[in-house]
This record gives structure tokens, C-alpha cells and sequence, in this order.
């Protein structure tokens, strides 16, 4: 298994060099014959080439460059069966494209793009088998097997049995291993899903089911349909109160009471801060100490008054700290928290959990994501006690931290029996009622963080427009319940903001932070151009580099903001959280940071 040539060099990034990725591909191709030609002589027969660009939008340059790739390394291992795999769409205007491949078989998503299977066998030339993705790789559900079954019955009957592959949708890398390793999940829940293990078990189920008739899995297709009809109508998928809720949503629920000029002056005496105010992103070090007390905790080895006096320990320190270097507008470090979206899925209803259910992040990092089964609400406060603590011990304003709704929903396993949307909105109302009663408690400054915006784009850019318009209002209908004194920060890390400038606009946000160190401050080019009229928080530093950078790096970066955006919109923070660094480098790098934002200060003119 390979990543194919061409998706390869799409997902580069011009460095300047001269010209566009696509005019590498002469030189890449030789490499790829190499490879291949290895594979074949250790006793290759198929090899995987995944070219995903497929199910994006392409150019006739994009296209012409696959038809020379394929030929090219169809020369280059004659002896191979090629199979260029694709998912998470359908091919549509790129379909004609990837059946004209020279390879011996193509894989289609028929989960999130399974209208194309009909062109598809219509036009699929002599030869060319396709592997058919009918088992869901990106979600925790257990398939229709009857539904799956008629699917592969169809191009059976149409291609023959030989030239027809049963097969995953994707990659099983984005699902948990092994249910059966869940012996502490909710039986009735458990019974609807499937991890990585069952979903090969019903690939198999549905090859023996195509090979020898639905009776050779009779048993299998009538537990199947049992299933889907106890989920289906189980009471614990459905609130009434979260679906009359719902629909008394109202216009004047999604904005702001007055526009932005207008909060910024009532925010500011509020809120008391310099000239290119600092802060942070919101978490500190979940050091060793930290994760250890979480543990025990969770196993029963510390009772909860022990482990609330640990946290608010941490909490103090904190404060203590971000006080001495100087920070203007501080937090409380989230040291109660274990991941920012694990953490509010176990307080809010509708969401279950798993013990063992971990998937790759990035890099070596792995989470185990929250599986959002039922109607979302509430039940009570989340953040407002740990936040009002930490309040409590100093004179300085404390950020409210919180995770917002789109994020929530992009990094879950979310329900498959409503659309997407509807499921964003209900954790929308969730978050607005935290909101709401961090303000209660006197919280000045909430952040709503929604780092996944960008993630959760549809491949096709004709179906962007939908996606944003939603996920706006679902942003806005969590930040919009405050007064005009209260100011809402989002962050966005690792983003391109170009093609949805204006829908961060629309997100309105009083402040947003996003990172920039990498960039050289480039990002912030699309806020220049579309003249982003609130407040911005390029980061200073790469968080995720060890590395502590000086007091002179960070203020040449400042400098660079300062010739993009007015001085009165820039904030200083670093690009991310800091809860994966140490402490020495945590201390090292603000400290410097806040030495930047005071050297800015001097320079500034009066009253800017």
C-alpha cells in the first residue's frame, strides 16, 4: 500500500521553488517504478496506490497528470494488479478519469459516496474489477448488512462475481481495534456498533453472503436487521425536550446583541488591558503528577476531595504564575481535563464512552473519541466551578475555556440516523447554556475553541457552501446568548483561512487566535485582504516544537503583524494549548512572550 503519485504531490505545498506541484511528477515517477519494482521482486502480486485527489475537485492539468502517472508505472511493473483506492466521496466528474486508469481495479466509497455505483458499473471498462466499500471505515456502527448485500448483488450481476471485491469504505485505521476488548460499555449500545475486528467479520459475512446466496447468511442478515430496528426505536436515542428545543429556535438566537465596534466599547473598561493584551490559548502542562492524580481518581485510589484539592493545587499555581510574568488576561490551565472533547462528552448527555476505543490523532498521539449516540443536553454545569476558582484568586480577568459545538461533532463518532447538522445544534444549545452560566458567575471572556471548522469541509467545494453556513450558526447559537460586556474568544490552529475568510467573519467572534509562528505571519495575509475588521491572536511560537524561541524572534513577528493589522486588533499568544510541552520551556517562552508584547507597547503611539 502505497499513497499514489498524484495525491502526493497535491498535498504539497509550493515553497517557492517556481512552480506548481504537478511539475515534480517526471521526477517522482521514477521512484515510484523503483518501488514497485522492489514490491514485485519480494513477491508482490496487488499493490494498493491510494490517490484520494480523485474524489476532489480537479482540473483537466490534475487529470492529465493521472492518466500519465498510471501509464508510466503500469510500464514500470507490468507483472503488478494496480489498485488505485479512493474514499470519503464519490468520484463524480473524476469518474471517467479513474476508469480509464490502466490498473486492474478501482475502490469506490459507497458509504459517503454511493450514488456513483450505478455510472460506475455502467461504465466500468472489460477487465477493471472494483472493490466495493460497503462497511463504513470512519464510524462505530454495525452495517445493514441486507442494504450492503444488495449493493454487491447489483454489480455482481452486472460485472460478474470475479471482477466485484467486498471491502471496507476506507481505511480501518480511523475506528477503534476490537469491541470485545469494551467490557465496561453499555450492552444495548455495544450491541449497535462495530470496531475494526467485527467490521472485517462483516466484510466476510457479506463475500460468503455474494458467493453462496443470502441463505448461506440468513442468521447473520436477521440479526442485522433486528439491530437497526432496536436502535431504531430505542427511547434512549430520542429527547422530546432537546427536539422542542430545536424548534423554538429563533433568528435572534444566532447573533450578537450589537455589532462589534459597539461590544468593543463596552468590553474594554470591563476588561481593563493594555495595548496588544497577552494570553494564552488555555491549557498548561498536563505533567506526569497531573495525569497520574486523573488516574487515580478514575480507578478509585483517590477520592474526589483529594483529587479536586490536587487540581485546585495545579489551578493556584497556575495563576500564581501567569500573575508573576506579567499575563493580562489569564486561565486556569485545565488540568481537570483529559481531552477537550472527552472531557465535555462526559457531561453531557447522549454520549457514551469507550475503555479502550483509541485512534491516531497525529503523529504518535491517539485519542479515544466520544460516541455521540442520542439527542445532546446538558444536564448541569461543566467548567463553571473550576472556572469561578480560579476567578477567585486573583484580580486579573480568568477565561472561561471551552470547547465548541463543530469540534465536538467533528472529533466523535457521531450518529448516523440524523443529519450532521441537526446533531451540531443540539450541542450548540449545550454550549450556549455554559456560556450563559459562566456569565452568570461574572466570567468576563469566554473561549469557545473550534480548531476542526476547516476539518469538517466537504471534499467537493460546491458542497462548502452548505457545511458553512451551518457550522456558523451553530457557532454563533453557542456564543450569541451573552451581553455585549462579555467577550467571546475562538481559536483555530494548523488552518488556510483564504477560501473562508468570510465565514470566520461571520462567526463574530470578538477575538480569535490562530497560528501563525510557522508562516511567518503569513496566514494572516487572508485577514488583510478581506479587511477582518475584530480582534486577532496570531501566535508567536510553535507550541509544538520544544525549542523556546527569544523575546527579539517573537517581537519581529509581532512587527510583521503590526504591518498587516491595525495595533488596536492584535493580540499576543502562542499558537496552541501548551498542556503537551514542560514546564521549563512553558515558563521560558512567556516570559519572553510578555517581554515581545511590552516592547510592542513602547513603541505603539499614544492611545493605539
Amino acid at each position: 500500500m502505497l499513497l499514489g503519485p498524484v495525491t502526493y504531490l497535491l498535498l504539497g505545498k509550493d515553497r517557492g521553488w517556481g512552480a506548481p506541484a504537478l511539475g515534480l511528477l517526471d521526477r517522482v515517477l521514477p521512484v515510484y517504478g523503483e518501488v514497485l519494482g522492489l514490491l514485485a521482486g519480494a513477491g508482490a502480486e496487488w499493490v494498493q496506490l491510494d490517490e484520494p485527489a480523485l474524489v476532489g475537485g480537479l482540473g483537466e492539468a490534475e487529470r492529465a497528470a493521472f492518466a500519465r502517472a498510471y501509464a508510466a508505472l503500469a510500464r514500470a511493473a507490468p507483472g503488478l494488479r494496480l489498485l488505485v483506492a479512493t474514499y470519503f466521496e464519490a468520484l463524480g466528474p473524476n469518474l471517467e478519469t479513474a476508469l480509464a486508469l490502466p490498473i486492474a481495479a478501482l475502490h469506490l466509497d459507497l458509504v459517503r459516496g454511493g450514488g456513483q455505483l450505478d455510472e460506475a458499473l455502467a461504465k466500468a471498462p472489460s477487465g477493471l474489477a472494483l472493490s466495493l466499500g460497503v462497511v463504513d471505515g470512519r464510524n462505530v456502527w454495525r452495517s445493514d448488512l441486507a442494504r450492503a448485500l444488495s449493493r454487491l448483488k447489483r454489480a455482481a450481476d452486472r460485472l460478474g462475481p470475479e471482477r466485484v471485491m467486498v471491502a471496507p469504505s476506507c481505511s480501518l485505521l480511523h475506528v477503534p481495534l476490537d469491541l470485545d476488548l469494551e467490557t465496561g460499555l453499555d450492552a444495548e449500545l455495544k450491541g449497535w456498533m462495530a470496531f475494526a475486528k467485527q467490521k472485517l467479520a462483516e466484510v466476510a459475512t457479506l463475500a460468503r453472503g455474494l458467493n453462496e446466496g443470502r441463505g448461506a447468511i440468513a442468521e447473520a442478515l436477521g440479526a442485522s436487521a433486528e439491530v437497526e430496528a432496536r436502535r431504531r426505536d430505542s427511547r434512549r436515542i430520542h429527547d422530546p425536550a432537546v427536539n422542542r428545543r430545536l424548534a423554538a429556535l429563533t433568528p435572534e438566537m444566532e447573533r450578537r446583541r450589537s455589532p462589534y465596534p459597539e461590544r468593543r466599547r463596552a468590553q474594554a473598561p470591563r476588561l481593563g488591558l493594555p495595548p496588544f493584551p497577552t494570553t494564552t490559548i488555555g491549557s498548561f502542562p498536563q505533567t506526569s503528577e497531573v495525569r497520574k492524580a486523573r488516574t487515580e481518581f478514575r480507578r478509585g485510589v483517590r477520592d474526589r476531595a483529594a483529587y479536586e484539592a490536587f487540581v485546585k493545587g495545579e489551578i493556584e499555581k497556575t495563576i500564581r504564575f501567569q500573575e508573576e510574568i506579567g499575563l493580562d488576561l489569564l486561565v486556569h490551565g485545565e488540568f481537570e481535563r483529559n481531552d477537550m472533547v472527552e472531557y465535555f462528552g462526559e457531561l453531557l448527555s447522549g454520549f457514551a464512552f469507550t475503555g479502550q476505543g483509541w485512534v491516531q490523532s497525529y503523529g504518535s498521539r491517539c485519542v479515544k473519541p466520544p460516541i455521540i449516540y442520542g439527542d445532546v443536553s446538558r444536564p448541569g454545569p461543566m467548567t463553571v466551578g473550576w472556572t469561578t476558582f480560579a476567578q477567585s484568586l486573583t484580580r486579573k480577568p480568568v477565561k472561561g475555556m471551552l470547547t465548541g459545538p463543530v469540534t465536538i461533532l467533528q472529533w466523535s463518532f457521531v450518529r448516523d440516523d440524523q443529519p450532521r447538522e441537526t446533531t451540531c445544534r443540539q450541542i450548540a444549545l449545550a454550549i450556549r447554556d455554559e456560556v450563559a452560566d459562566l456569565e452568570r458567575a461574572g466570567i468576563k471572556a469566554i473561549q469557545i475553541d473550534e480548531p476542526a471548522i476547516r476539518e469538517g469541509l466537504p471534499l467537493h467545494k460546491a458542497k462548502w457552501r452548505g457545511y458553512l453556513e451551518w457550522a456558523v450558526v451553530c457557532f454563533r447559537l453557542a456564543s450569541s446568548g451573552v451581553r455585549d460586556e462579555t467577550q467571546i474568544h475562538t481559536h483555530m490552529c494548523y488552518s488556510e483561512f483564504n477560501d473562508i475568510i468570510d465565514s470566520i467573519a461571520r462567526m463574530d467572534a470578538d477575538v480569535i487566535s490562530i497560528e501563525a509562528s510557522r508562516s511567518q505571519m503569513e496566514l494572516l495575509d487572508a485577514f488583510t485582504a478581506f479587511k477582518y475588521p475584530n480582534e486577532i491572536g496570531p501566535g508567536v511560537y510553535d507550541i509544538h516544537s520544544p525549542r523556546v524561541p527569544s523575546a527579539d524572534e517573537m517581537t519581529a513577528l509581532l512587527e510583521k503583524a503590526t504591518g498587516r493589522l491595525g495595533p488596536e486588533q492584535i493580540w499576543v499568544n502562542p499558537d496552541c494549548g501548551l498542556k503537551t510541552r514542560g514546564w521549563a520551556e512553558v515558563k521560558a517562552a512567556l516570559a519572553a512572550m510578555v517581554e515581545a508584547a511590552k516592547r510592542l507597547r513602547a513603541r505603539a503611539p499614544a492611545g493605539a
